[in-house]
């Protein structure tokens, strides 16, 4: 069981002021795995407080000494690092492999490469008679959704930390287990009390509590774009900064130079960029854009690259595809499915029906569908391992038309046998960042989005000035 009964705030383990809880479900096997306590509003009050309290010591202290606890925290997680891997599969499913780089993995560097980004920072210029300080911003409520949990909360904690802000965190209820080993490790290496607080518990109850708080100076949010939208509202009565990473609907264009060799490998490039973390990426490339004269090409490469995504056991080393976080996320998905069907999309592989090998578990095919621009497979976020091909007649112009047609802009991708064409088109391209010809997400770049992806940025040094306001000393 992964029960946990009590919350982290101001330095130690406590309980909650309810008496609630709240069910953590293993997604494979559909079986209730363990709880967590359902925390209240004068939970929140007690862990903002604490984190109020600590700030201007925190805030005081030394650059390299909080470069030395990041440090210190990355060592932690390293660490144990199979412990998150074994977590990341039992609650949410995902498939060891990736659980291991990348739910694991991708947390230690966010903490590990503080050292390296917090002196990139201008934290003070000279601007005429004036000298520019970068001050931290408070206090900050972290609330994270639950696809990559660990990473998320790393993203956001270290680079707060790194800017001398105290932290309260709502990591999600459905995968919390991470949350409380991040706990266990910052109380580990030392950090002062109410630094780092952590509440479990509902958006609805915590995660309003803390955004409404008079005492949070800002809040940063990452998830669906409607609970971001609420967030941003309770956040102007204050009003307080706000920093908001929301949904996607990521194109991966190719462009009509590609050699066959070419297409090919950006065909499994985007299946892949579509489906890592079973499709629960919000920078998932599920838009695949083609010249309509290679559609059928595309068709029948697509047709054998999804055989080679098995879905399974998450603990199995062979299983690709593991279940969705929750039977709620299944029936959203395979009603996404079924609408395109119903809309005259063309299946081209999956489905919306539970996979012949996986009778039981939250599972998801993973699907492939051929679906106009504007239709609304095309235009909304599912959330799931389903990738929309979208044909698209004439040049460049029309391509990038399609690519930047949606309300969203996180992520994309562009394949192109001339490079330079290939940069040239990803820099008008309305969106956070771009792989161009298979360029790998970097860790340590800027990550964010435009229109109701949301907006402010994380990772690298923008990621810790996200945490600063500048003071203007006039001398």
């Amino acid at each position: 069981m992964h029960s946990r009964d009590t919350l982290y705030v101001d330095g130690a383990f406590i309980p909650s002021t309810g008496t609630g809880t709240l069910p953590v479900t293993n997604p494979y096997t559909e079986q209730v795995i363990g709880q967590v306590p359902e925390g209240t509003v004068e939970d929140v009050d007690k862990a903002v407080r604490a984190a109020a309290a600590a700030f201007p010591a925190w805030a005081a202290t030394s650059r390299d000494d909080r470069v030395k606890y990041c440090s210190a925290i990355a060592e932690g997680l390293k660490a144990r690092a199979q412990e998150v891997a074994l977590l990341a599969s039992a609650e949410m499913g995902a498939p060891w492999q990736l659980a291991v780089m990348v739910q694991a993995g991708l947390p230690v560097i966010d903490f590990a490469s503080i050292e390296d980004h917090i002196d990139a920072v201008e934290w003070e210029r000279r601007s005429g008679n004036s000298l520019l300080v970068r001050q931290p911003v408070g206090v900050v409520g972290c609330i994270t959704p639950w696809n990559y949990p660990l990473h998320q909360i790393s993203a956001k904690v270290a680079a707060a930390f790194a800017a001398g802000c105290t932290v309260v965190l709502k990591p999600s209820e459905l995968v919390p287990g991470v949350a409380y080993l991040l706990a266990e490790v910052m109380d580990s290496v030392g950090l002062p009390p109410g630094v780092f607080n952590l509440v479990t518990g509902t958006g609805p109850v915590v995660g309003e509590a803390i955004v409404a708080h008079e005492l949070v100076d800002m809040v940063s949010f990452t998830g669906s774009t409607r609970a971001g939208r609420r967030v941003a509202e309770l956040a102007s009565a204050a009003p307080k900064r706000t920093s908001l990473e929301l949904g996607g609907k990521s194109a991966s264009v190719l462009l009509d130079d590609l050699s066959a060799e070419e297409l090919g490998n950006a065909v499994a490039g985007s299946l892949t960029g579509c489906l890592i973390n079973s499709g629960q990426t919000c920078s998932a490339t599920t838009r695949l854009l083609v010249p309509r004269d290679r559609l059928a090409e595309v068709e029948g490469l697509l047709e054998v690259f999804a055989q080679f995504a098995p879905v399974g056991d998450p603990m199995d080393p062979a299983t690709q595809q593991g279940p969705l976080v929750s039977k709620v996320q299944q029936e959203r998905v395979r009603a996404y499915i079924q609408g395109a069907l119903d809309d005259g999309a063309k299946l081209v592989a999956g489905g919306p029906e539970q996979p012949e090998t996986t009778p039981t578990g939250f599972f998801v095919k993973p699907t492939v569908l051929v679906a106009e621009a504007g239709s609304t497979i095309e235009q909304e976020e599912v959330f799931g391992p389903v990738l929309t091909v979208v044909p698209y007649d004439g040049g460049d112009e029309a391509a990038l038309a399609i690519a930047n047609g949606t309300a969203y802009g996180l992520s994309g991708a562009v394949w192109a046998s001339d490079r330079e064409r290939g940069i040239a088109f990803a820099k008008r391209m309305r969106t956070g960042q771009v792989g161009v010809n298979g360029g790998v997400f970097n860790p340590t770049a800027p990550f964010g989005g435009f229109g109701q992806s949301g907006y402010g940025r994380e990772l690298g040094p923008l990621g810790i000035e996200e945490f600063t306001a500048i003071t203007s000393l006039q001398l």
